[in-house]
């Protein structure tokens, strides 16, 4: 048995498998031949030392450590999540055959084919279906970065409200019922040497006729300014349907009942050129004069040249050129912008609200507490009536079609030959031919640092309109002139006017005022006899 098993005995063997302990066993008692005597104060230090080090190389979790595993746990999970309902949508929803792709498959499919000019612009390498969803995200989360950066902005100024104030106006009643509001300075009706009729620009109202002009410097001239609110604008009621002609006989019926029997003047600035232009085109025969401020004309106007052309559309901003866009092609979207903007009940500044540049003089000027007083006031009174319809109107006129170009407004001859015959008469005579056009002075002013009105407008108009005399004005910009100028005001006057006379005296033929036109003719007669 002990051949079978081997020399070794079956404790030998056992103790061959583990490690050497140092304990011998004999069979009656285990003996520890190989570890030093026990010693109790040596044994305490080791264990407390062996704790130290476990602590120091095992330190305690922290909240944030704890924190930061738990999002990555939970983005994990969520992760895993959106790949389960990606399979789950693949699987049942994008199917060929499924309710969703039947009905949305071909509207989807021809919007894409619009846009796909757009991949145009990914890399060569990059997959459009891929790529377009991660621009979309990232431009999420780009503006709402800018939203939330924008809300805690300690260093931003206070931003001011919109205040509506009491209505304040004079208004008369046109002959379709509706009311027009208006304002007049200078001098009485009475003594009113010349009449002029300010309509406003956009964003403006019957407040800002000419800003910043003094009283005492309308009376030296005797000048009696009337402006008024365009229809839906401030205190007056809106048109259903109003054009530039109706703005011109809009123009007309109110020098009729403000007490204007001979002919007015016109002033028109920035976007109220528009209405200047009509009312030289519709009712001549009373317009004495236009004088006629960083002018507006249709950015889509059909006779412009390409030079002229690409200097609009080249200068203008992005903003700009999209209101342009919409306007002309989806003018409802308008509404969109300007319930965030100067219609969100909110001020800002001039330059954003306008979707202009500045030039310096500008920058100066707008910094002012005057002007920005006079700008806050006059947006008050432009939005009164809340209501977006009357703007989106005033932005449709300017890329419309006018009815008229600025070519029909320049003193041509128009003969009317009906035949052969009345041809021929009218080689040698002069009789079948009359003058057409606008037969008065037209005056324009235009700021060469002026950043809101393109150059490729004033080129447009000095070629159309040949007559016109053209002032232009170094380092002026598109406020600099007009607003808070007194030397630019009284520059205006003299050119316009001439020497100032005063107002008219109270000079009576059987107790009634003599006219402008009166006091003409009654010279003239006076001339006569005298010869």
């Amino acid at each position: 048995m002990a051949e079978v098993r081997g020399a070794n005995t079956w404790r030998e063997e056992l103790a061959s498998l583990v490690e050497d302990t140092g304990i011998l066993y004999t069979g009656e008692a285990a003996t520890f031949s190989s570890l030093p005597p026990f010693n109790p104060e040596k044994s305490t230090a080791m264990a407390a030392a062996v704790s130290e080090t476990d602590h120091e190389t095992e330190p305690p979790e922290t909240l944030k450590e704890q924190v930061t595993e738990f999002l990555k746990s939970w983005g994990e999970m969520v992760l895993e999540l959106g790949r389960g309902c990606r399979d789950i949508l693949q699987q049942t929803v994008v199917t060929e055959d499924s309710f969703v792709v039947q009905k949305l498959g071909g509207p989807v499919a021809r919007v894409s084919s619009r846009l796909r000019f757009l991949n145009e612009f990914l890399p060569e390498d990059r997959d459009p279906v891929h790529a377009w969803p991660v621009i979309f995200f990232v431009f999420i989360l780009a503006l709402s970065a800018l939203n939330l950066n924008g809300g805690h902005d300690g260093l931003a100024p206070a931003v001011k409200k919109v205040l509506i104030h009491p209505p304040s106006a004079s208004r008369i009643q046109l002959p379709d019922g509706r009311h027009l509001a208006y304002r007049e300075i200078g001098v009485p009706a009475d003594k009113a040497r010349f009449s002029l009729m300010a309509p406003h620009s956009f964003l403006s109202s019957r407040l800002a006729g000419i800003p910043g002009v003094k009283i005492p410097l309308l009376e030296e001239f005797g000048v009696r300014l009337v402006s008024y609110d365009l229809p839906g604008f401030g205190e007056s009621d809106p048109h259903p349907s109003r054009n530039l002609n109706s703005s011109a006989f809009d123009m007309l019926h109110l020098a009729d009942a403000v007490g204007v029997d001979d002919k007015f003047w016109v002033l028109g600035y920035s976007g109220g050129s528009i209405h200047a232009w009509a009312a030289l085109r519709y009712v001549p025969h009373r317009i004495a004069g236009a004088a006629v401020v960083a002018p507006m004309i249709n950015p889509y106007e059909p006779s412009m040249t390409k030079e002229e052309m690409r200097s609009i559309w080249g200068e203008s901003l992005p903003r700009r050129k999209l209101m342009y866009y919409l306007a002309r092609r989806l003018p409802k979207l308008l509404s969109f912008f300007y319930r965030r903007s100067f219609l969100s009940g909110k001020h800002d500044r001039v330059e954003k609200l306008m979707s202009v540049s500045l030039g310096r003089r500008d920058e100066i000027l707008t910094e002012g507490a005057t002007f920005e007083d006079f700008w806050h006031r006059d947006v008050e009174e432009s939005v009164r009536q809340g209501n977006t319809k009357p703007f989106i109107e005033e932005a449709i006129l300017q890329v419309s079609n006018w009815g008229f170009s600025l070519a029909d407004l320049q003193v041509q001859r128009k003969c009317y030959r009906n035949g052969i015959f009345p041809w021929l008469k009218s080689l040698y005579s002069l009789a079948e031919c009359e003058l057409a056009g606008f037969l008065g002075p037209i005056h324009i002013w235009q700021g060469m640092d002026d950043q809101a009105v393109p150059q490729g407008m004033i080129d447009h108009i000095s070629r159309v309109l040949p007559g016109a005399t053209m002032h232009k004005l170094p380092n002026e910009g598109h406020f600099s002139f007009f607003f808070f100028c007194d030397e630019c005001h009284r520059q205006i006057f003299s050119t316009l006017f001439g020497s100032p006379q005063g107002p008219l005296e109270q000079a009576t033929n059987g107790g009634e005022i003599l006219s402008e036109g009166d006091m003409e003719e009654q010279s003239l007669a006076t001339d006569s006899t005298n010869k």
